[in-house]
């Protein structure tokens, strides 16, 4: 059986919260003024997206080195549009890799491709439902 995973979220005060992953390390959470908040930390909807990001990431990072593929830098932006009406899910959510300085961009497209469809969760969680797209460039 897989190891039962626990968050904890504590209010603060207004719309902010503590949350905590199962590891224990926290992050606050807010929304905008116009919603009740402070505006002082991300919103839990923000969170989806970063945290898309870094799984996919940490995958592509993990297997380029695995690979033995040398690049200087990774940049990951994570564009997506809500829906209109609550819950205010994305309609599409692009994930654009930023590679600098990669020595095989082949094995960096391999990587991204197995990142996206087999190895992080959150782009699974996230694409049942919203339309998932990719972009990836290479830059010097």
């Amino acid at each position: 059986m897989a190891e039962i995973k626990r968050a904890r979220v504590k209010w603060i005060e207004k719309m902010k919260f503590l949350g905590a992953g199962p590891s224990g390390r926290s992050l606050v959470m807010d929304v905008p003024e116009q919603a009740g908040g402070d505006g002082s930390a991300p919103t839990p909807g923000e969170l989806v997206l970063v945290g898309l990001g870094g799984c996919t990431g940490i995958d592509v990072v993990s297997m380029l080195t695995k690979m033995h593929v040398p690049f200087r830098d990774l940049q990951i932006e994570v564009e997506a549009e809500p829906v209109d009406e609550y819950p205010k899910i994305y309609k599409w959510v692009k994930v654009i890799y930023r590679f600098f300085g990669c020595a095989d961009q082949e094995k960096a497209k391999k990587a991204v491709a197995m990142s996206k469809d087999k190895y992080c969760s959150v782009s699974a969680i996230v694409g049942k439902s919203a339309e998932m797209k990719h972009e990836i460039i290479f830059e010097d």
